[in-house]
């Protein structure tokens, strides 16, 4: 949890824009039980570091881009 809750924050400072696109935690991780594992949280702070990593090297490419 301290994992996301700082993926999240790094989120909303850096890049605020991003929130709307941060996936909601569903209900039933994986479709089979009810209820959050351990697992699905990796899988769900995992995918918001991707959003981030993804975001962030896009926005490098995109100021080297207009310094020319």
């Amino acid at each position: 949890m301290k994992e996301i809750i700082k993926t999240s924050l790094q989120i909303q400072d850096q890049f605020p824009e991003l929130t709307k696109y941060i996936p909601e935690m569903p209900e039933t991780p994986d479709g089979s039980q009810p209820g959050i594992s351990p697992e699905s949280l990796s899988r769900y702070n995992d995918s918001l570091k991707a959003l981030l990593d993804k975001y962030a090297g896009q926005q490098v490419i995109i100021r080297k881009r207009d310094r020319k």
